[in-house]
């Protein structure tokens, strides 16, 4: 399943993303996108060997720092990358030294791949020295998932076209920044048997961290020189280089702060000192994450974009979730950017956390355990505005004090600098995170931290509400005045429908928690009372404001007021700025957008989206057209606020908006990898992720959550033709595998049901064979008369279509860089049998590493992925078409058995995702043909036994997988290739399903009659 990006030089599988040009106007947004990370820490996607301009950064989790009187942000980590090549010539004595970088020499060839299976980023190069030298180096690494302390690179080394002597230069750079600013001071360096050693500590938190590292090298002999320049310690490796030779080169980091431990280098050096091999840390590491994507993927078929870019971003929120430290939680930008200076916002309560909560149940307490830490943060806020409780601060930091900017400068050396207002009025989250803390305890059950932690946040910010809001003695009315609604275009308002009516919920639900805790634990309750003064003054004064408070509601129509006054403002018709490409405040102006009916992202429609799931008021279907109808063509979805689009996909596609559902969808999903809003390179937009999974999961999906457990109401996109995935829910796990047209509701898997087969006959044609085996069914007399056959599987090339001739210009291109002979005969031979299996069939003898021959299958692979995203449906083979639809309306099931891992795309390119029902590609077996696993696993997929399934194949292989599999085998081609199977046939030209049948049943009897 492959799609190229827009202008990102992109291809898109099912699990990878590569990159196939080196575009260095796109560097900074590139290093976002490549981002790696383990929930410990985050770095972005930058070089090993560097590059002019460049802004490599590693963040972790809780490292914080101050930039004296300005400001707070997440400490820019010593880098562990570097790792540099030196090319030096023909001899030792030889003067002339090449760096490898991109900036000077040529590249011949470059291939970037993100697995986001294995958190694995891998580079593949061809490079040529200015001197004319030509190398081929191949860099791996990944922050291992099994231990997140650990950081692993590998690079293998290739000279193409020289013998000489080749320098590998590893190190620690201790002097990171943020943006000009370096938070750490060296406290010491140094080496031992294992490598080397740096220790550093942030200039104002004076958090200590310790980092080790050590390399290795196989392949060649070479000395170890340790070099301990302040603050930049190396190892170098020196050896002699043969051509067509490959040398790896392994480094692996160590990581502490004292955050974890009070002794930090000693941790980095102990841990060192006991780590195996790189192949021995991948397989754990793959491990790790092949148990999480258990719990977390999402299976998307009909749409490769859509299922690429969403595991995509639940990949970044991953690797950002933290999963053994609960006094952090996940920033704006999660850990890939210097956006928003690494602070956190409602962003993760409300966009990021449901993610986790029915995925990851125990990052998801990790994350709301972090705003108990940090209620003394927020009690002070209180303080110092006047309040009473618990006031959230809205960008928060490690200790929960307020750290919004108070001015923002402005880009024009003579415009004047811009005052964020968000810190002093924009006190909607003091709901946001109560609302997250019992949405988590109703999914889990987890009393035990409602009782010592949840309880304690959603009390003390009630409290803050009770001294918040004001009595209007002539309404008779309860207001909140002077405040930022979710819509931030206006800046200064009164009686916010989403801020009163989501303080007026958290009220409710802090009533019902002290009744719970009262009844359940009532030690707790009396400490929490004394602690946080819940008198029962207190909670009489929260019943008053939940039945007096003020909300802008026309009961008639169910038109919500944005916010006191919103109706009076300028009317903007956003339709006659088609075309922009800034915001509509940029267009406008601050001052004129408050006053104009241009809202920056969904405010009402958020409201009734956060009410939609248990029905509270003011949410119902009439509130929601009637608000959709007035406030969505007023949102400045596409410029406005990243957070918006992904509500929007969720609402329109509860309203049966389904075209209007896939265009913001589409918008939210690929925001990074496309760089839609131009701002990929100050990190990943990790609200935006937790978006599209909500409206992947309760949009398209339709979850709604009862007490009998989630159920599915599904109003898939066009196109999807299947949606799987998985939900935790108050301690067990429902399955989901959703498809087109099938309705389902509640959990387990849909399988298609097969219609009664017709008994028409008509003429035969092509050639039978009963000495094949027959296919074992229940019962004897059932073969006789007629076999049970429910299911079709299909190979691609050369039965559907035919991609021999990309197959083979692909393999040509490789062969011809090679230097290896190749033709159409030799190409004939590789029919049927694997990626793998076809190059070593083409390389013979010749001596290749397997570093080698892993990269040509890619570069191969890279090659036809290219030429099959030019396939249409008039690719499909004569006949092809008529028989898939002749056995869809038999009841006949469908699946594809391919051995290639892009038959997902060379389906979708065809135009049939909607006939097939399964497919089993390279992905999904690990022996290829003629194994029969392939085809056991499509059987299986269909819930097919395999004497119930015909295998159509055109290769001696895939014939021979099918009879062992112990299905009925049909061959198209020459019988010398495929005259074992069942039936014999030129093509599917004029093929029809009762022409089988009879000729099935006749071998069937015939075997029936000489055994």
């Amino acid at each position: 399943m492959d799609k190229k990006g827009h202008s990102r030089n992109f291809i898109y599988t099912d699990w990878i993303l590569i990159e196939t040009q080196f575009d260095p106007e796109q560097l900074h947004s590139k290093e976002t996108v490549f981002t790696i990370g383990n929930g410990y820490l985050g770095t972005k996607g930058s070089f090993e060997e560097g590059y002019p301009h460049a802004l490599p950064a590693t963040f972790i989790h809780g490292v914080y720092d101050d930039v004296p009187v300005v400001y707070t942000e997440l400490a820019n980590c010593p880098d562990w990358l570097p790792l540099v090549v030196i090319v030096n010539g023909e001899s030792p004595t030889e003067t002339l030294r090449e760096r490898f970088r991109l900036d000077q020499g040529k590249i011949l060839r470059y291939d970037r791949q993100l697995d986001l299976r294995y958190g694995l980023l891998s580079r593949y190069l061809r490079w040529r020295s200015p001197s004319g030298k030509t190398i081929d180096i191949h860099f791996e690494r990944f922050a291992s998932f099994a231990d997140q302390h650990v950081l692993v690179q590998r690079c293998h080394l290739t000279p193409v076209d020289f013998d000489g002597v080749i320098e590998v230069q590893g190190s620690i750079n201790g002097y990171p920044e943020n943006q000009g600013f370096n938070h750490w001071e060296g406290l010491d360096q140094g080496k031992t048997d294992q490598g080397i050693w740096l220790q550093c500590r942030t200039r104002h938190s004076r958090i200590e961290l310790g980092m080790g590292a050590t390399m290795r090298i196989s392949g060649a002999e070479a000395s170890l020189q340790v070099s301990t320049a302040p603050g930049y310690p190396t190892l170098s490796m020196n050896y002699l280089a043969k051509s067509k030779q490959t040398v790896t080169v392994e480094k692996i980091v160590t990581i502490f702060t004292s955050r974890e431990t009070e002794t930090p280098v000693s941790a980095a050096r102990e841990k060192l000192a006991h780590l195996p091999d790189y192949a021995t840390l991948l397989r754990a590491n793959e491990q790790a994450w092949d148990e999480t994507w258990q719990q977390s993927d999402i299976l998307i078929e009909g749409d490769s974009t859509a299922a690429f870019a969403v595991r995509y971003n639940l990949f970044q929120l991953l690797i950002a979730g933290s999963r053994h430290d609960d006094k952090v939680s996940i920033p704006a930008k999660t850990l890939s950017g210097f956006g928003y200076r690494g602070h956190i916002f409602w962003d993760t309560e409300i966009f990021m956390l449901p993610f986790f909560l029915f995925t990851q149940p125990a990052i998801a307490r990790n994350l709301l355990s972090y705003r108990w830490h940090t209620l003394p943060g927020a009690r002070r806020k209180a303080a110092h505005y006047g309040y009473k409780g618990a006031m959230y601060a809205w960008e928060s930091a490690d200790t929960g004090d307020e750290v919004t900017p108070r001015w923002g400068l402005n880009n024009d050396f003579y415009g004047e600098d811009v005052r964020i207002w968000c810190r002093d009025r924009e006190i909607h989250i003091n709901a946001d995170i109560p609302y997250a803390a019992w949405n988590y305890w109703q999914a889990t059950g987890d009393d035990e931290w409602m009782q010592q932690r949840g309880a304690e946040i959603i009390l003390d910010a009630a409290i803050f509400w009770g001294s918040r809001v004001e009595f209007n003695s002539e309404r008779q009315q309860y207001e909140i005045r002077g405040v930022i609604g979710v819509d931030e275009y206006h800046e200064f308002v009164h009686n916010n429908a989403f801020t009163n009516r989501m303080a007026q919920w958290h009220l409710e639900k802090a009533i019902a928690v002290y009744d719970w805790l009262a009844h359940k634990f009532p030690e707790r309750a009396a400490e929490l009372e004394e602690k946080l003064k819940v008198t029962p003054q207190e909670r009489s004064h929260w019943q008053d404001i939940i039945a007096k408070i003020l909300f802008l509601h026309d009961s008639s129509t169910e038109l919500i007021e944005q916010f006191e006054g919103f109706f009076q403002l300028e009317d903007i018709d956003l339709a006659d700025y088609q075309g922009r490409d800034r915001s509509m405040q940029v267009i406008l102006s601050i001052e004129k957008t408050n006053k104009c009916q241009v809202i920056k992202q969904p405010d009402i429609l958020m409201l009734l989206y956060l009410m939609r799931e248990s029905a509270d008021f003011p949410y119902n279907k009439k509130a929601l057209q009637t608000n959709w109808n007035y406030y969505a063509p007023r949102t400045d979805i596409t410029y406005g606020s990243s957070l918006g689009p992904a509500v929007h996909a969720i609402l329109a596609s509860d309203l049966g908006k389904s075209a209007e559902a896939y265009e913001v969808f589409m918008q939210a999903l690929m925001v990074d990898l496309e760089d839609n809003r131009g701002n990929t390179s100050d990190g990943i937009h990790g609200a935006t992720a937790g978006g599209v999974w909500q409206a992947v999961i309760f949009g398209f999906g339709g979850i709604q959550l009862t007490e009998n457990g989630p159920v599915a109401n599904s109003h898939l996109p066009d196109g999807w033709t299947r949606l799987k995935f998985k939900l935790h829910w108050r301690g067990k796990w429902y399955d989901f595998d959703l498809h087109r047209g099938l309705g389902a509701r509640g959990w387990g898997h849909n399988h298609l049901l097969s219609a009664s087969l017709g008994t028409e006959e008509k003429g035969t044609r092509g050639i039978t064979n009963p000495q094949s085996p027959i296919p074992n069914p229940q019962s004897q007399s059932e073969a006789t008369h007629n076999p049970n056959i429910q299911g079709f599987i299909f190979d691609l090339d050369g039965v559907l279509t035919d991609t021999a001739e990309l197959h083979y210009l692909a393999w040509q291109k490789l062969a011809d860089e090679e230097g290896i002979p190749f033709n159409h005969q030799a190409n004939e031979e590789l029919r049927g049998i694997s990626r793998r299996a076809s190059l070593m069939h083409i390389i013979g003898d010749r001596p290749y590493s397997e570093a080698q021959i892993e990269e040509m299958m890619e570069r191969k692979n890279r090659y036809y992925v290219e030429s099959i995203q030019n396939m249409t449906p008039k690719d499909l083979l004569p006949g092809a078409i008529a028989f898939l639809d002749e056995l869809r309306q038999a009841g006949i099931k469908i699946a594809i058995g391919s051995a290639s891992k892009n038959a997902r795309t060379v389906i979708e390119r065809l135009g049939i995702a909607d006939k097939v029902d399964a497919i089993a590609d390279g992905y999904s077996v690990q022996q290829p043909k003629p194994a029969p696993d392939l085809f056991l696993y499509a059987a299986k997929q269909l819930g097919l036994e395999p004497a119930q399934s015909v295998v159509v194949e055109d290769a001696a292989a895939g014939i021979e997988a099918a009879l062992v599999a112990g299905m009925w085998a049909i061959g198209l081609g020459p019988t010398e290739r495929v005259g074992a199977a069942h039936i014999v046939l030129p093509s599917l030209e004029g093929v029809t399903w009762a022409d089988l049948r009879t000729k099935l049943s006749n071998i069937a009897k015939q075997k029936a009659c000489s055994s």
